[in-house]
């Protein structure tokens, strides 16, 4: 028996639910104190149908603490990483996995897991009040990314005929490039600093790790313009030549 899962590209973050009823609510604990396993799945299930994600999550939780080795224990965990992701729990979501991955190596739906793994690492990269507003903050701290990017990877290492891999394929190549960017941030400081063995360092690591990126063409330039500084005549006539092969409208050249 499965409920909820999450395979089709989502606009990360818009879609969480805060509705719901606070866990220190005490006539909601006595409710759910008095309920069956059946009967907290039940209510677990319809609140998660109308997105009533909190309150799914508040009884799952409840039903996974009571009765941990029930009939229905692995599907309540599955439910609750999902109820816990659309609620806005990144903290949550990831306990949950794990200790779903740590007990269930083998389970049928392990790949989901490491799947909802990768995507609440991936959202909590992201900043949707800054993407609405336009704000460039690719020079913040891409760790998270550096972590879907393995929860993806794995995934697709581990289960390639998972159906959760082609969406997860899709995942880290955005990935990719949002630390390509990063790279190319960081190289821009050091420009401004006038560091320019370390721009021209970073540059050559977005080539050599991202070359399929967007970035490849700003990566060179980076590259020119810091050897050119530095003096080092043939590696600039040798970035300068790559860019001409690969770029040639780039308003550097001229």
């Amino acid at each position: 028996m499965k409920s909820f899962r999450l395979l089709a590209p989502v606009l990360l973050g818009a879609m969480v639910s805060v509705a719901g009823c606070s866990s220190s609510d005490p006539e909601e604990k006595a409710v759910l104190a008095n309920m069956g396993a059946q009967q907290l799945y039940d209510r677990a299930k319809t609140s998660m149908e109308v997105g009533n994600f909190s309150a799914a999550a508040q009884t799952l939780s409840a039903l996974d603490s009571r009765y941990p080795f029930g009939p229905l224990s692995h599907q309540v965990q599955l439910d609750l990483i999902y109820s816990y992701y659309k609620s806005g729990k990144p903290e949550e979501t990831l306990a949950t996995v794990d200790r779903f991955i740590r007990l269930n190596p083998n389970h049928s739906d392990v790949d989901y897991a490491y799947y909802m793994r990768g995507l609440t690492n991936m959202e909590s990269d992201s900043n949707l009040f800054q993407e609405l507003m336009n704000i460039d903050r690719t020079d913040r701290d891409p760790s998270k990314s550096r972590q879907a990017f393995e929860d993806f990877r794995r995934l697709i290492q581990q289960y390639p005929e998972s159906k959760y891999a082609a969406d997860a394929k899709q995942r880290m190549v955005y990935i990719k490039d949002r630390l390509a960017r990063y790279e190319i941030a960081i190289a821009r400081f050091y420009m401004r600093r006038e560091a320019y063995v370390a721009a021209a360092n970073r540059g050559r690591y977005v080539i050599e790790h991202f070359p399929n990126t967007t970035q490849v063409q700003q990566a060179l330039e980076i590259m020119v313009s810091s050897y050119e500084q530095l003096g080092l005549t043939e590696l600039r006539d040798n970035a300068m030549k790559t860019l001409k092969l690969n770029y040639p409208d780039s308003d550097f050249i001229s």
